[in-house]
């Protein structure tokens, strides 16, 4: 089970983002026709059984899973091959295979007989793996946790884009297998690369240090554009309803967790790094204001006030309305000074600490160096380390609790109500229940109603997001 996936995401010194891969490749495409611990107990230092190169099988192939190719293909040293690709639509495959073969000519080796099409493409990919090497998940987020398991037991390494989960019981899932994975041995990275970031590592070396004094307060935006149609009409005409989901994955809950929880992620994950906790509560409220002919489930705004458990509040919005006004980053306010935890847009953070609450360039403490690392190439090098080294390395369990909390705010909105983390992670609704025997004639998780419309979320109508 597999289909491509990408991010509004921006990168240092102009270099391909994992929104814009897709679209450039396409052109090009069109052109060319016309920290470490100790290793788990009784492992050995292994990688690509004792090899040089590590080998890499590509699951998802969209703009997400061509951009993160590059990024695994960037690694200094030339260690690592792309040798597998796998989706659930072909034409996703070939886009990416031509432009990693323009980019990286000698490092990909992917035959037509190591390119798989259909839901059980992944494990035809992973078997083209040796333990030590990695499978790189670009897929929605619905099939994270089926897909780790399957590497798990082949025991090769894994990086996952991000989200992981988005509720409970897929959180439940994930950090189960997080353990199964410990105790294997098994490397596994998450695309949360903010905290690969060296210059926002610093900021948060010196919040810890006292330097913004007590933080008392956190605020984050996302707000743009939106980045697709997000009014589903005429529906999927001749295509599968199943596959025609999947590739407007962002507009269902069960297949990305809806806008909010793919999109805002990052920003949770940097509050609740630099504050050092998660928040336990979340209360929120959200809308639509532009309804088209078939709705998606999503609402175009989000307002969500976070709390710690011991009382600080993260305030965030995430707003994707045409022609507003767009803002993109998170801040915070210490007793001693406001700081900026990225200013931007995901890289460069440019991160800061002022002198007061005034956030000007006459009253900044300390700012971090330019030009920055980019983040999204530092994540990669920090796995293939840890896979060279065999050094325990397993970012799971926070990714998942990241990914929670964002479903938290998104379920807050949703349904009218606050919620707790424990009762978030404790939920029943499982929204992705079932997609590990999904096949390309199934049908499609979330059915239509009889007018072609779908189940949207309705505060205060349902116990849940869409259903009770």
């Amino acid at each position: 089970m597999m289909a491509s996936e990408h991010d509004g995401t921006t990168t240092a010194g102009g270099e391909v983002n994992r929104r814009t891969f897709l679209a450039s490749t396409g052109r090009a495409a069109a052109l060319g026709a016309a920290g470490g611990l100790l290793v788990g107990p009784g492992m050995r230092n292994v990688h690509a059984a004792g090899s040089d190169t590590i080998n890499v099988a590509l699951v998802g192939c969209g703009g997400r899973g061509g951009g993160a190719a590059v990024d695994a293909l960037s690694v200094p040293g030339g260690q690592t091959r792309i040798v597998a690709m796998a989706d659930v639509f072909r034409d996703r495959i070939d886009i990416v295979k031509r432009s990693l073969d323009e980019q990286f000519k000698e490092r990909v080796d992917v035959p037509e007989d190591r390119k798989f099409v259909g839901f059980d493409g992944f494990r035809q990919a992973i078997d083209c793996l040796k333990p030590g090497d990695i499978a790189l998940f670009a897929t929605p987020v619905a099939f994270r946790a089926p897909h780790f398991a399957a590497c798990i037991e082949k025991g090769v390494n894994v990086f996952m884009e991000k989200p992981i989960s988005i509720d409970g019981p897929s959180t439940r899932r994930m950090i189960e297998l997080a353990a199964q994975a410990d105790a294997k041995g098994i490397k596994v990275g998450v695309g949360l690369m903010c905290r690969h970031c060296d210059r926002r590592r610093e900021l948060e070396e010196r919040l810890r240090a006292g330097e913004a004094g007590d933080l008392i307060a956190f605020r984050g935006y996302r707000m743009h554009n939106p980045p697709h149609n997000l009014d589903l009409a005429p529906g999927p005409g001749t295509t599968s309803e199943l596959l025609w989901q999947i590739k407007r994955f962002h507009n269902f809950l069960w297949a990305s967790g809806g806008i909010f929880s793919d999109y805002c992620v990052h920003h949770v994950d940097e509050v609740g790094w630099m504050k050092g906790s998660w928040p336990v509560k979340a209360e929120a409220t959200g809308g639509r204001h532009f309804k088209g002919k078939i709705d998606d489930q999503n609402f175009d705004n989000y307002a969500i006030e976070y709390t710690f458990d011991d009382g600080t509040k993260f305030f965030y919005g995430c707003r994707v309305i045409k022609d507003t006004e767009s803002k993109f980053g998170v801040f915070g306010q210490g007793s001693k000074g406001a700081f900026t935890i990225s200013e931007r847009g995901h890289s460069p953070a440019k991160s800061k600490i002022y002198r007061g609450q005034a956030m000007t360039d006459a009253a900044v403490a300390w700012a971090a160096e330019q030009p920055e690392a980019n983040p999204y190439r530092r994540e990669w090098e920090h796995l293939v380390a840890a896979i060279t080294a065999g050094e325990r390395y397993n970012e799971v369990v926070r990714s998942a609790e990241a990914s929670l909390v964002t479903a938290m705010g998104r379920f807050a909105a949703h349904t009218g109500q606050p919620v707790t983390y424990q009762e978030m992670l404790d939920s029943p609704d499982d929204l992705t229940a079932g997609v590990d025997s999904l096949t390309m004639d199934s049908p499609a998780p979330l059915v239509a109603n009889a007018d072609g419309t779908y189940p949207v979320p309705n505060p205060g109508r349902t116990k849940f997001e869409y259903r009770s």
